[in-house]
């Protein structure tokens, strides 16, 4: 294996502009019979693709020399990549390589001690082996093994990690989503379902609102795509509580007070009413309960009602909504952060309603775009392949909120009435870290007889389990990656081979099966004899390939990527997916999940007095969510968490900047240093969720579990009101 600093790699990725996220670019590649571009010396090129959770889910180029990654670029096949990747994705030759990785299967002698003792694979398969097989003897079956899994890879094969515990028998699932389910209910009521514009369209628009969402962190190629339309003459407005670094690369920042945003989304609406300027005629042939919506317009808001609730002063809601109603087309991308309230759905739906009065609905560089899975055809095979063996016991999987996970498993382990859960299972998250509550976590894991956790680093989930599995990165073994908000499909191709004894999901699941059917044939039902490439192959469907103009996946590795076409814009054929099949102002399936039926304003949750400050807890922009921030590269950039105070409340609380603080409420305490700016709320701190290696730092001591108001309907399960949250501040 090659010996890596970070001096090598900046040199490596055209010096330090990369590792700041300006980018490179390389030259267009297109694969040779045996996979490699030759130059001076043995080098290969290997596509891939970036599994985070991310919008940009990036096409990938690695450059291997002797079996070992030189760098990593961005594919220029790719017209989103173009060649380009963020901060994040020029560490992960740091990524692959660090020392901090887990290197081998491991158990822990005493769960959270860090004693740690290696083991073989063959001695992990049979300890997970055994306890799945006395579960099933003491319970008669296999709902007190539980699986909580979410989006650290996004790798479509990832799915056999559900395929392998269904192959054990009914189990019991985390369900739901944290990150953005009230957003896909809203849309699922008006539109039928999320569809948004292809993001590479939005260089047509003549003026584009950016609400709730910071692209120059979290989307940095669609930053690309805003400056060439501003460059167009496109007016870039964003909408944030906070002056982001979006916000200050726009023509206007419009700060609002957090949790208002239906508000101002109906106040402009009312404007665009009482002047006419609405699409009375795309009303008429394609929407129902229009004239509901207008009169619950007339009857209920006012501007300066609007202007009392999110603290923008009139005459710019005023021009806001007729600038808006003026430009055509006209786009608004609708961000995650902005729905992660109480009435966060209620506040998407109002927007949809806005774009939707408008015309902007179906039109090239308009729309209401906030995400879609259009592009997710897959057969998730690797899913699919498990099934309950006969005998298991059970009628169906057991659910659990994934937003209040650590709650219910104690709930349940408390009751001697209900199936208590004995075993865990984690892959593609560290809960500890990332879930609400998190004091409610340890307990919770405390209650748990076994955990198993697969993953690559010693993270705080990992230090509270029993056993760890070693599992490659992406780098390591094949995959297939589509992203939310663009629609390109992306194959990743192994650049070099699994280091030390890591193994993937599939690989996994496949060495359980022949170790439970070994110990008792016919206890487990996931197949064992498929290579990954034969996986991959499986998991693309024939009318996916279709819309690619392919008859088979492995057209897609000539260059790595392929883009579904037809998604200009969203809904220009005027089909929505709703009962009606127009878009739904008045939505009965949204009152039949005990909303409103009209995009209505839903009052915010206001701050108690004992806990008076706004508590915003935004992603980072040297990691996502636990990842990336432990890197050793990232850790010589930044590696000091700290709370943002605006000098007016750090004045009140005699506060200078540099200070340690003590940040608390009813739930749990935060200690960190104080960083004063004035980009922030007066009324309100912000702290970025991330996880430091080897510091005591985490957001979710303070973070309840307070549920958005939807996400049931797609999802199954509500969403989480992240920036809900409510804290007291004071210097140490």
């Amino acid at each position: 294996m090659g010996k890596f600093s970070r001096r090598t790699f900046l040199k490596g990725s055209a010096t330090l502009s990369a590792l700041l996220g300006i980018g490179t670019t390389t030259s267009s590649f297109t694969k040779t019979n045996n996979n490699t571009v030759k130059a001076a010396g043995e080098v290969k090129q290997v596509f891939g693709a970036c599994p985070r959770n991310c919008y940009d889910t990036c096409s990938l180029v690695s450059t291997v020399e002797d079996g070992t990654i030189k760098y990593i670029t961005g594919n220029k096949n790719n017209s989103y990549t173009n060649g380009r990747l963020c901060v994040k994705g020029y560490t992960y030759p740091n990524y692959v390589y660090s020392p901090d990785r887990i290197k081998y299967p491991m158990k822990q002698i005493g769960r959270g001690s860090g004693k740690w003792e290696r083991i073989t694979w063959d001695e992990a398969y049979e300890m997970i082996a055994k306890k799945i097989l006395e579960i099933k003897e003491k319970h008669g079956s296999t709902l007190p093994i539980a699986l909580n899994k979410y989006s650290g890879n996004f790798n479509i094969l990832s799915y056999g990690v559900e395929g392998m515990l269904s192959s054990w028998g009914y189990t019991t699932r985390a369900t739901g989503t944290p990150c953005w389910p009230a957003g896909i209910d809203s849309q699922t009521f008006d539109f039928g379902t999320i569809v948004n514009s292809d993001p590479e369209m939005m260089v047509k628009a003549k003026y584009l609102i950016i609400w709730g969402a910071n692209p120059a962190w979290t989307s940095v190629h669609s930053m690309s795509i805003i400056q060439k339309a501003k460059e167009n003459g496109t007016k870039v407005v964003v909408i944030d509580p906070i002056m982001t670094d979006t916000a200050a690369n726009a023509d206007e920042f419009i700060e609002i007070k957090a949790s208002t945003d239906g508000a101002l989304a109906l106040g402009m609406a009312k404007y665009i009413l009482d002047h006419n300027l609405h699409d009375q005629k795309w009303l008429k042939s394609n929407s129902i309960g229009f004239e509901e919506y207008l009169n619950y317009l007339r009857n209920n808001v006012t501007i300066e009602w609007a202007s009392e609730k999110t603290g923008i002063p009139v005459q710019v809601i005023e021009r806001l909504a007729r600038e808006y109603a003026a430009a055509k087309p006209a786009s608004i991308w609708i961000g995650y952060g902005m729905q992660r309230h109480t009435n966060g759905g209620a506040a998407v739906r109002s927007i949809d309603a806005l774009v939707a009065m408008s015309g902007n609905i179906g039109v090239v560089g308009g729309g209401a775009n906030y995400a879609q899975l259009d592009s997710w055809g897959f057969n998730y095979a690797a899913m699919v392949a498990g099934t309950p063996p006969e005998g298991s016991g059970g009628e169906a999987d057991r659910a659990i909120n994934i937003n209040n996970f650590p709650a219910q498993v104690l709930e349940l382990n408390s009751n001697p009435n209900e199936i208590p859960i004995e075993m865990l299972w984690v892959a593609c998250r560290n809960p500890i870290a990332q879930d609400p509550e998190a004091s409610v976590s340890y307990k919770a894991f405390e209650s748990i007889d076994f955990v198993v956790t697969a993953d690559l680093w010693f993270n705080e989930t990992v230090n509270q389990s029993d056993l760890v599995l070693p599992v490659t990165s992406i780098f390591e073994t094949w995959g297939v990656h589509a992203s939310y908000w663009h629609y390109w499909i992306n194959i990743n191709e192994p650049a070099i081979d699994p280091l030390y004894e890591s193994k993937c999901d599939v690989e996994i699941a496949m060495g359980i099966s022949k170790k439970l059917n070994e110990l008792q044939p016919g206890s487990c039902t996931y197949p064992t004899d498929r290579s990954m490439e034969e996986w991959v192959g499986m998991e693309m469907s024939d009318a996916q390939l279709a819309q690619f103009g392919f008859k088979d996946w492995k057209e897609i590795l000539e260059k790595g990527t392929a883009k579904i076409k037809g998604y200009d814009a969203a809904w220009a054929d005027g089909k929505f997916r709703t009962p009606s099949g127009k878009y739904e102002f008045l939505s009965k399936k949204c009152a039949a999940y005990g909303h409103h039926a009209l995009p209505v304003y839903v009052e915010e949750l206001k701050a108690p007095k004992e806990t008076p400050i706004r508590f915003l807890t935004p992603h980072w922009k040297y990691g996502l969510h636990s990842q990336f921030a432990n890197l050793e590269w990232m850790e010589s950039v930044h590696n000091e968490p700290f709370v943002e105070i605006h000098p007016i409340l750090a004045n009140q609380k005699g506060i200078k900047d540099g200070d340690m603080v003590r940040v608390s409420n009813e739930i749990g305490f935060v200690e960190v240093k104080a960083k004063l700016t004035q980009s922030i709320p007066k009324d309100g701190i912000v702290m970025y969720e991330a996880w430091y290696k080897d510091q005591n730092f985490n957001v979710n001591y303070l973070v309840k579990a307070t549920p958005s108001d939807m996400g049931s309907c797609a999802t199954g399960q509500a969403g989480l009101a992240f920036h809900d949250q409510f804290v007291n501040l004071e210097k140490m």
